[in-house]
């Protein structure tokens, strides 16, 4: 069974709001996003059923408040990814400030949605309590298993730690301007979430699933009904693969790209080297090293054909917190061919004719992931000084992990 556009495109692009549900006990603020791209609709569909489920009473938000949203409208009416620009590459700071001071009549549809998100964004953290958990809600165009995706934060990897999925580290140095990367610049948890594939109703099922782990591990329904039995039907549709990984290869697609993805791959497979692949510009393309196919690409719009990801060892994990806890990092500018960026101290500019001997895997244990790179430099952008901790380190899921 799948989906029909006939079937979604009149509901989906409905208010913007899909509801929002308030304890008037002091507590959490979750924050959910449903199609932000267009053609993604599980995740509206999930927030949907969660927020009926509060307003006939089944469910009860207990601390805080809870607040679903719906990204692109127009993409979403038309069931397409976006319709002029992907809304989820905008959220760059300097193309924010640059969208706001267009007029409204000559932004395109996607610059007209952010524009309006960044206004609700700044009045949910201006009306609401801290602390703020937001989720962005996603399927691929593969078959996947559900699973996570963070910026590399100690406070984004604790609170992904709790579900019973995979999660995906260092995306964020292959992608430009997603809109989790710019609220964690604000220092708040932002986690992504992709369910399945865009159209296999299980996706609802398990994004449901995650909405309501959400509110559980977040406090909003400490007193949860049903979940164990969410956890663990997550858990199965995972294959109980609770590990952690890393992107370390981006097949990135230009316009004109030609690129088509051979039948029958999925997320999370193991591919050998000299595997083919796709096929680009009528050329067959073999992987040139092995590793853990990610997201290939089945539909006709997106920027990258697929990425390699591999599984990141628990000794490094637990080193990277160690160094990072003793903030190590302080340190860096003291290495020759190494300097603060500005006063800041939260992005390094390495110098590569002069640190040759530094590596970018030394940089990620402290949580340092490269955000541009020219012929002799390589500036690195720190998650971690600008994550609230405080605001969370008063939750049982902080102190527990």
């Amino acid at each position: 069974m799948v989906w029909t556009q006939k079937d979604t495109q009149s509901t989906l692009a409905g208010d913007r709001i899909i509801g929002r549900v308030s304890s008037g006990v002091p507590g959490p603020t979750v924050v959910f996003f449903g199609g932000i791209h267009g053609n993604e609709p599980a995740g509206v569909r999930a927030l949907e059923k969660v927020f009926a489920d509060f307003e006939s009473g089944e469910a009860t938000c207990e601390k805080g408040a809870a607040i679903g949203i719906r990204g692109n409208l127009p993409a979403l009416g038309r069931q397409e990814r976006y319709l002029q620009h992907d809304l989820n590459r905008l959220w760059n700071p300097a193309r924010i400030e640059r969208i706001l001071a267009t007029p409204e009549s000559r932004r395109s549809p996607e610059e007209k949605e952010l524009a309006l998100l960044h206004d609700l964004l700044l009045h949910i953290l201006e009306e609401e309590t801290a602390p703020f958990y937001f989720i962005d809600l996603h399927t691929t165009s593969s078959q996947t298993l559900p699973f996570i995706t963070i910026n590399d934060s100690m406070i984004n990897r604790k609170f992904s730690g709790l579900f019973p999925v995979p999660v995906i580290l260092g995306i964020e140095e292959y992608l430009e301007g997603p809109l989790l990367s710019y609220i964690n610049q604000l220092g708040y948890i932002a986690l992504g979430f992709e369910s399945g594939q865009h159209q296999d109703p299980a996706a609802i099922t398990q994004a449901e699933d995650f909405i309501w782990l959400t509110l559980y591990f977040s406090g909003a329904t400490p007193s949860l009904a049903g979940f164990r039995q969410r956890y663990q039907r997550l858990q199965k549709a995972a294959l109980c693969d609770h590990y952690f990984y890393e992107v370390f290869y981006r097949h990135e697609l230009s316009n004109g790209h030609g690129f088509r993805m051979e039948e029958g791959y999925r997320s999370f497979q193991r591919v050998p080297r000299g595997a083919r692949v796709a096929t680009q510009k009528g050329e067959p393309l073999e992987l040139q090293k092995p590793g853990i196919l990610f997201m290939p690409l089945y539909q006709q719009q997106g920027e990258e054909g697929f990425f390699l990801i591999r599984q990141t060892p628990r000794w490094a994990l637990g080193l990277s917190a160690r160094m990072r806890k003793w903030k190590f990092h302080r340190s860096l500018s003291l290495l020759p061919g190494v300097k603060w960026a500005d006063e800041r101290q939260d992005r390094l500019v390495v110098d590569l004719r002069v640190a040759r001997f530094m590596s970018k895997p030394f940089f990620h244990l402290l949580g340092y992931r490269s955000r541009q790179r020219d012929a002799t430099h390589l500036v690195l952008q720190n998650r971690e000084h600008r994550a609230r901790n405080g605001d969370y380190a008063g939750t049982p899921w902080y102190s527990r992990n």
